[in-house]
């Protein structure tokens, strides 16, 4: 269930880091609001997964996904740059995420 809790604290991470894109620096109320409150679940599923991942293992994974979705959306939504070696860096963190999966051992 851990990794389940971290997985759902990341999307909740690409959510309010998007949010934040959207708020326009907290002057679009709505979108603040939605920021703060993905904010505060993404720490709570974090906390919940770090209870028995250690938390270099739990964090990093958070980060990476976090990183990974939102760069997607990025690309996707925000017409960002889609330049080949853009994409194979996002890759190499997905790489990182996997092999930290791989590696953990339950202490």
């Amino acid at each position: 269930m851990d990794w389940i809790y971290i997985l759902i604290a990341s999307v909740f991470e690409i959510s309010w880091a998007v949010g934040l894109k959207y708020s326009e620096g907290f002057t679009q109320l709505k979108a603040t609001i939605l920021t703060i409150i993905t904010m505060i679940l993404s720490y709570v599923f974090l906390s919940l997964g770090a209870k028995d991942i250690p938390i270099g293992t739990a964090y990093a994974v958070w980060t990476g996904i976090g990183a990974v979705g939102t760069a997607i959306y990025g690309i996707l939504f925000f017409n960002e740059p889609k330049e080949l070696l853009r994409i194979a860096f996002i890759f190499l963190i997905v790489v990182g995420i996997v092999g930290l999966r791989l590696t953990y051992k339950n202490v």
